[in-house]
């Protein structure tokens, strides 16, 4: 009896065994062919995809790489949403502080409390300005860096290359420097242009209210459709030049092209184009736009309507994961882009050189020279 109970436990003990190596076979076989379908669409083939199709093929990445683009996004991508949202927390209470302590030198002025509030006033302003500081490069750093590890994974995934966690870590450090001088570029372009609003703005009201002459209601009508131009017409400009940046950033991670370059480069890929890139940015900006308005209504002043809070909790823990898809969804479309662009344009990526230069090496990180870039015009060769 004692044999046959030990024989039964043995086979029940390998059977069990043998079925939870089919299993996590089968799982690994599934997801391996799952990225074989991610990747088994030529970078020639991309041009054809419009809106949906880009968006559908960041979701097939994301279901082929889903563990990896999972701790990358714990890694980096969340760190940055709970900057973002964090943010109008703090900043709501530093600012309430001013007002409170502006309200009360009011009443003490002159008086040694006055002075006091005085004193705190200068250090909250200061305290403000040193979080501000640190939140903008804090958000600075981590938007580079979750972008280099996106864009580096997706041209791995693309190039049929094995890909890790500690192998994309490795890289981004190296490419966030060539992110670095692309944003600055951005920065400055940004900075003209708010420039040349705001003086074009100011000189278009000179005119309004010392030239023409017209009764005034006439006048507060034409100054409202006034506005509404001037704001749809600045929106749109942010938007291009957004869009301009986002491709460039792809751009600097994968070519030899950074900062100015890869703003050019960016701008010629993205004629054919525009309507694409001007949706989903849009699109970005809308999802991110209703995020935060959520989350300042239902946790930033949950309290004035009547959310508990337990319920701003969860709401707040919602609306970060949220924004953590959203953002991650960001960059794996915007990466897809890219190849759908360079399809568009007849240039093709030589897969093996890419390959190659995507390898991390004991040095210091190699990016795509220009000379492995196979620019194949398609119509030539037909």
């Amino acid at each position: 009896m004692s044999r046959r109970r030990s024989a039964a436990d043995n086979f029940n003990s390998w059977a069990r065994n043998f079925l939870q190596r089919k299993t996590k076979l089968y799982l690994l076989s599934a997801s391996r062919a799952e990225q074989r379908e991610a990747m088994d669409r030529e970078p020639e083939d991309l041009q054809f995809l419009g809106i949906f199709g880009i968006v559908r093929e960041a979701f097939k990445i994301l279901r082929s790489c889903a563990k990896l683009l999972g701790f990358l996004t714990l890694t980096l991508i969340l760190p940055l949403c709970f900057a973002i949202l964090g943010h109008q927390l703090v900043s709501e209470y530093l600012l309430y502080k001013i007002r409170w302590n502006e309200l009360f030198y009011q009443v003490e002025t002159g008086t040694p409390a006055g002075e006091r509030i005085m004193k705190e006033l200068t250090w909250e302003w200061t305290e403000l300005f040193l979080f501000q500081t640190a939140y903008v490069v804090f958000v600075l750093v981590f938007s580079l860096l979750s972008t280099a590890a996106v864009v580096y994974t997706v041209a791995s995934i693309y190039t049929a290359k094995e890909i890790s966690y500690r192998r994309v870590m490795s890289i981004v450090p190296r490419v966030w420097k060539r992110l670095m001088g692309t944003f600055l570029w951005f920065f400055i372009f940004l900075f003209v242009y708010w420039t040349a609003f705001v003086l074009l703005t100011a000189f278009l009201l000179f005119l309004f209210f010392n030239i023409f002459t017209v009764d005034m209601h006439k006048f507060n009508l034409a100054l409202s459709v006034f506005f509404l131009f001037l704001l749809t017409a600045q929106f749109c400009g942010y938007v291009y030049i957004s869009m301009v940046w986002h491709l460039a950033c792809v751009i600097s991670v994968l070519e030899d092209k950074h900062g100015l370059g890869a703003m050019r480069k960016s701008k010629n890929l993205i004629m054919g184009n525009r309507i694409t890139a001007l949706v989903l940015d849009i699109l970005y900006l809308v999802f991110v736009g209703i995020i935060g308005w959520i989350f300042g209504y239902n946790v930033l002043h949950g309290h004035h309507h009547g959310v508990s809070s337990s319920g701003r909790g969860a709401y707040a823990t919602v609306l970060v994961g949220l924004l953590c898809f959203v953002n991650l969804m960001g960059l794996l479309t915007q990466s897809v882009f890219y190849f759908v662009c360079k399809s568009y344009h007849h240039e093709s990526i030589d897969k093996s050189s890419l390959s190659d230069h995507l390898e991390v090496y004991l040095g210091d990180y190699e990016p795509l020279k220009s000379s492995n870039i196979q620019m194949e015009y398609l119509n030539d060769s037909v």
